[in-house]
């Protein structure tokens, strides 16, 4: 809750000012049982009508000034926690786009919305209603107290005898209904969690006929929350009843006892009325007490879920005399590098020394570290020994910023926005033209399907490119790094979804009309890396062969076994060919 009170403090006119309309108000809501007991002990018994218009008088004032009173402290108590609820999103979106790749790899994608939506939500209502109902109460049990034992002490203190097991139950019912709410909130990420995957991947789902399936894991997982829903409301209905029946209690002590004193004129009817009017400023803080106890428990434990996301502190990122990067060539160099992730080694001992414009081609078997290599040159992991340099710059000494923008990555897993094809590409430079994005299309092969779409460039895509191709989706993300122009471009498996044909005309316009850049091809086909300048082979986080093309075949190590894999019924059509 500090964070929390962090931000209401942030905007403190608006804590002070509908504060002090609310104190306002409260102050005016004190007259009402006073004008009251006037009005009954003056005027109705009393019998002096020449007070009646200027009570009545009194009575529309403070309505009206405690009506202006409280439309400025519910809006502006209401633009506060809007204000809060906005900086509080944006500061936990702008913190989850600082944490590293590593974060995501052990976080699914429901919890962070459960975090940003539903969890900053409950905050927002904290603040909205909660807070000020709780500062609100206390001013008002306080008051009406102090009011009371003026009137009559000894059915003030009758009254308030019910009041500390109240606050006893209000403190365990606390307590308990904190836990549920912790226990709620984690369900309720499993659950959305398990809806979004579903719908994420309902063709996958439908392509295998496991509705059924998904519908039972999903039943089963509803049916856990409904059951810690229960086990909350039971919890609930085993305070809030008491609580009401002693603040019920309370009432039947004034109309015993204060209608005993009337009727042995010990005390005027006039202040009983008055006395009413007060005890209920007592018992609406008593009765809400349990009702706010359940906001704030729910509160605290969102709070604490974004405040463990908040104090997640980036592993990467600039150091405090970190530098600004310039214009770079493109020289990469591994300085016997090596990667430990999750308490194992992925790569061991890497050097190499790239010069800029060469084309580096990485292969090797799954999960022998290709990825890992280029995944380090833009620091989305550091390195656990050894160092990587860019133009002689060690990458962990220059702005991150810099670095990554001097880069162009297609991912092994494509994505692409919900937008239209230009948006997606513009991903990559916010400022190109729609001429140099035909042009980048043009360089990655895809400006002929485009062009053969209805809205051409124009066209929306669906979500992650629902409704193109693999082929298509790999063109569109390889345009997207191309129209940044960098000096480095990686390349991770972004042609295996494409046709030999296709794939090779992209691959020479690479080579044509984008040969200043030091391009890093990961790729498991021979064809896609045989034009290397430099090809390496990984082999269990070592690179166990490196050359171009000839030389690795003359070596006849693996990567010529891979060749030979690949091209044994061409060499066999061959043979036959020369045979006959």
């Amino acid at each position: 809750m500090k964070q929390i009170f962090k931000y209401v403090w942030k905007y403190k006119l608006l804590v002070i000012v509908p504060s002090i309309a609310m104190t306002l108000a409260i102050f005016l809501d004190m007259f009402n049982p006073y004008l009251q007991k006037l009005i009954t002990d003056k005027v109705f018994i009393g019998k002096e009508m020449n007070l009646l218009w200027p009570i009545l008088g009194g009575f529309i004032a403070v309505t009206l000034l405690r009506a202006v009173f409280g439309y400025a402290k519910e809006y502006l108590f209401d633009v506060l926690s809007a204000k809060i609820s906005i900086d509080l999103k944006k500061d936990l979106f702008d913190h989850i786009q600082k944490l590293p790749f590593k974060y995501f790899d052990n976080m699914n994608t429901g919890e962070l919305m459960s975090r940003i939506g539903e969890d900053v939500d409950n905050v927002w209502r904290s603040v909205s209603f909660g807070l000020r109902l709780f500062v609100e109460n206390i001013i008002y049990f306080v008051t009406a107290s102090v009011l009371l034992f003026v009137l009559n002490w000894k059915l003030t203190l009758l009254c308030l005898l019910v009041m500390p097991p109240i606050a006893y139950l209000a403190l365990k019912f606390e307590k308990k209904i904190g836990d549920s709410y912790g226990k709620l909130s984690d369900q309720g990420v499993l659950l959305n969690t398990a809806a979004q995957e579903n719908i994420a991947g309902v063709r996958l789902v439908k392509a295998f006929a496991r509705e059924k399936h998904e519908i039972l894991k999903f039943l089963k997982l509803n049916h856990e929350n409904f059951d810690l829903s229960m086990e909350q409301n039971k919890i609930i209905s085993r305070y809030f009843p008491p609580i009401e029946f002693l603040t019920n209690i309370a009432m039947v002590f004034l109309i015993v006892l204060g209608g005993m004193l009337v009727m042995n004129e010990t005390m005027s009817i006039g202040t009983l009325v008055a006395f009413n009017g007060y005890i209920w400023m007592l018992i609406w803080p008593m009765r809400m007490l349990g009702w706010l106890t359940n906001l704030m428990a729910q509160t605290n434990a969102s709070a604490k879920k974004i405040a463990k996301i908040m104090d997640e502190e980036p592993e990467i990122k600039d150091t405090e005399d970190s530098f600004r990067l310039p214009v770079i060539k493109g020289d990469i160099k591994f300085d016997n590098v090596s990667f430990k992730y999750r308490d194992e080694y992925v790569l061991q001992d890497v050097s190499l020394d790239i010069k800029a414009g060469s084309t580096i081609a990485i292969m090797g078997t799954t999960g022998s570290g290709k990825s890992s290599i280029i995944n380090l040159i833009g620091r989305y992991y550091d390195v656990t020994n050894g160092a990587i340099y860019v133009d002689g710059y060690n990458v962990k000494e220059v702005n991150l910023k810099d670095l990554r923008s001097r880069m162009s990555i297609v991912p092994q897993d494509t994505f692409l926005f919900s937008s239209s094809i230009e948006e997606n590409i513009r991903f990559g430079s916010e400022n190109a033209s729609l001429e140099e994005i035909k042009e980048a299309c043009s360089l990655a092969c895809a400006a002929d399907f485009i062009e053969e779409l209805d809205e051409k460039y124009d066209t929306v895509i669906g979500e992650r490119g629902i409704g193109l191709s693999g082929g298509q989706k790999q063109r569109l993300s390889i345009a997207r790094a191309l129209i940044r122009n960098s000096s480095i471009l990686i390349l991770d498996d972004a042609t295996s979804a494409l046709d030999m044909e296709t794939e090779y005309r992209l691959l020479k316009n690479l080579n044509e009309k984008h040969k200043n850049a030091t391009t890093f091809i990961i790729a498991h086909r021979i064809s896609a890396v045989k034009n290397a300048d430099l090809i390496i082979y990984v082999e269990d986080g070592r690179i166990v062969e490196k050359g171009n093309h000839e030389q690795l075949l003359t070596k006849k190590g693996k990567y010529y076994e891979v060749y030979c894999e690949q091209f044994k019924d061409f060499d066999t059509i061959s043979s036959n060919e020369e045979v006959g």
